[in-house]
């Protein structure tokens, strides 16, 4: 059956977790998922932080940074695999590669929303560039970083099967491949439809960390 019925995806699903050890798989793709984008977050945010608050930072990284933007992830898995080999290193590299580079341009954009009155006000008052920068602008920007960084672990989520269809022995994406090869398109479903759970439930974890840590934007609506 190439389309299963909900009955049968959710057959598939109680089967992967009571005979299959679904949830070590599933542990297994959230550790990966995890260690990249907290890599990439805080490679991206000091760059990014830079580049939006001095225009000289941004001369110097932009013309690296945007050219990458336009390469696709999946494309550097030779090298990754040439390089890493067949381990979890090669698939969190892919994962990272994956937001990395889109991750410094938004958040640059993002430091550049924080109003100039308010890095005016500081610097009148006697504050230094970086003084402004960490005490200004850094906490005025958080909000806008915890929605870029909330957009792009969605991203990220997308980029799962790929890094663990390669050579892979367990996560999601292995379980997809091993569903493949035996033609089983409700275990392919059922996965699919975790990996759309997992990324709804990290997207809810965001928002209500966002609710919670900016009380005063409560009455924002994104």
């Amino acid at each position: 059956m190439l389309l299963p019925t909900p009955t049968k995806v959710l057959g598939a699903l109680y089967v992967l977790f009571d005979e299959k050890d679904f949830i070590a798989d599933i542990g297994q793709s959230l550790t990966r998922i995890g260690i990249s984008f907290a890599i990439a977050v805080a490679t991206a945010l000091p760059i990014a932080l830079l580049m939006g608050a001095f225009p000289a930072v941004e001369g110097f990284f932009n013309p690296i940074v945007s050219p990458f933007r336009y390469l696709p992830a999946p494309s550097f898995i030779p090298f990754l695999l040439a390089w890493l080999g067949t381990g979890d290193e090669q698939k969190i590299a892919l994962l990272f590669l994956g937001v990395i580079w889109f991750l410094i341009s938004l958040l640059a954009d993002d430091t550049k929303r924080v109003p100039i009155d308010l890095i005016n006000c500081a610097q009148t008052l006697g504050a230094t560039r970086p003084k402004a920068l960490l005490n200004v602008i850094l906490p005025s920007a958080l909000p806008y970083f915890l929605d870029t960084i909330r957009q792009m672990l969605a991203v990220s989520w997308t980029y799962l099967v790929i890094a663990e269809i390669v050579a892979a022995t367990d996560g999601i994406g292995a379980v997809m491949m091993r569903a493949k090869r035996f033609v089983k398109m409700d275990d392919i479903l059922a996965c699919i439809l975790i990996i759309g759970l997992l990324g709804f439930a990290s997207d809810i974890l965001l928002r209500g960390l966002r609710w919670l840590a900016f009380p005063y934007l409560r009455h924002q609506s994104r």
